[in-house]
């Protein structure tokens, strides 16, 4: 009887007959790998495909690496992936023993690049106390607060739950920035603290309906969003310009 590597090998090259039958199918080498989440890659060198999957799957049933194949696969051909095998994947992916086991990964394999709150111009601690008092009557206990290592546009804020910090893109450190404007990322992220994931149908929602309701009540709401606009249209000039 053939191991779990082969079958899976065999699993994937089937998926490449379907999905360019006119086309020879490459050797694949699938392997477990103990990613610090749930990542899986898919990758062709000299002619051959190989794909690495989060060792959280290994247990997963037969229907659910063939929805993961048809993902990868598609992704490698550059093909839309059949929407039956996305809604397969997102079933199982997505399932709270799933996502658990996710989480643990996370937390006991990766790791938190961390600088410092006090940045060049500003310093996310105070912001946070200041914050705290004003909008959550101090209730939210304080996380790492840390700068990006990098200057990033794409992501002004995050907020990792499981790492439990919030890091502020160091492009907001400047004094070009107003500070109102920094605040509202930082209070944007704090609020995913007070409103954590939901998870619903087997999806996680961030931005619940209570979530947005509290978000509207920063002072300077609306500004921030014009703010928001002309970074994401600064964006796209310099996407342009490298093109």
């Amino acid at each position: 009887m053939p191991d779990s590597q082969t079958l899976l090998s065999t699993l994937f090259v089937e998926t490449f007959r379907t999905l360019a039958p006119k086309r020879a199918a490459p050797e694949v080498d699938v392997r477990y790998y103990p990613y610090a989440g749930l990542n899986h890659t898919i990758r062709l060198r000299s002619g051959r495909v190989y794909v690495r999957l989060s060792d959280i799957f290994k247990s997963a049933p037969l229907g659910v690496h063939r929805a993961l194949a048809f993902i990868l696969v598609s992704k490698l051909l550059r093909r839309r992936t059949p929407p039956f095998y996305v809604r397969a994947y997102r079933d199982y992916a997505c399932s709270s023993e799933v996502l658990r086991a996710s989480d643990l990964a996370r937390r006991q394999r990766g790791h938190k690049v961390v600088s410092s709150a006090q940045g060049r111009v500003y310093d996310l601690g105070r912001m946070f106390n200041r914050l705290n008092q004003r909008f959550f009557d101090g209730q939210i206990e304080q996380p790492t607060l840390t700068w990006s290592q990098r200057r990033t546009r794409t992501i002004l804020g995050h907020h990792d739950g499981v790492h439990d910090t919030i890091v502020i893109s160091k492009t907001l450190d400047s004094s070009d920035v107003p500070e109102w404007f920094v605040e509202y990322i930082l209070y944007h992220e704090m609020l995913h603290i007070k409103h954590p994931a939901r998870l619903i149908n087997g999806r996680r929602y961030y931005h619940t309906k209570a979530f947005r309701t509290d978000e509207q009540r920063f002072p300077r709401y609306g500004e921030a969003q014009r703010w928001l606009d002309q970074i994401v249209r600064q964006r796209r000039t310099l996407r342009a310009r490298a093109a």
